[in-house]
């Protein structure tokens, strides 16, 4: 069998949940549901199961079980995290807003909880002429929790056709730009 079959019949559908170490459980679960609106699916406490020492709380956006996993080790020393704007052991995760619309009141929201607006909001696009100059040709914008997790959230990314072009939110190809692989 050829490697791209291979690929191809292994092939992810999306990147489904992110779990977390957080210094308090509490302070992140308000976080998360009143800024973003996630659900708690359920809750762990540490070694509640002899295999796991820590504490979980998986949160969902909607249907499946969990799309956020939230850990803490009760036995660990969490110091308070400084905000780095360089690279990390992980830069980012990103929440998928439906329009512009849903993003613009994420926005508000975000600035009524006084949270603490790293970047944006930016059009991350180097083909239009409003955008920042990098890539993807969607608005984000960028808040930090409680444990300085820092979080995109987005709306109208491009999407990529069969044939490898960059389709726009409107409709329409960026021109003279294919993906990498098709």
């Amino acid at each position: 069998m050829k490697n791209e079959q291979i690929v191809d019949e292994l092939k992810v559908i999306k990147c489904q949940h992110v779990s977390l170490e957080v210094s308090n459980v509490d302070a992140s679960l308000h976080f998360y549901r009143e800024f973003l609106g996630l659900k708690l699916s359920e809750r762990h406490y540490a070694n509640e199961n002899p295999a796991i020492p820590f504490e979980m709380a998986f949160m969902r956006l909607g249907k499946q079980h969990h799309d956020l996993v939230l850990t803490h080790d009760p036995n660990r020393d969490y110091t308070e995290k400084v905000f780095n704007s360089g690279p990390a052991g992980i830069h980012h995760y990103a929440f998928e807003c439906p329009n512009k619309e849903s993003f613009d009141m994420h926005l508000e929201r975000a600035k009524e909880m006084s949270l603490e607006i790293v970047r944006g909001p930016v059009l991350h696009s180097a083909y239009q002429a409003k955008g920042d100059g990098t890539w993807g040709e969607n608005w984000s914008f960028y808040v930090l929790d409680p444990d300085k997790h820092r979080i995109e959230i987005f709306c109208e990314m491009a999407e990529i056709d069969n044939f490898g072009h960059y389709i726009m939110e409107n409709g329409k190809k960026v021109p003279n730009k294919k993906a990498e692989e098709i």
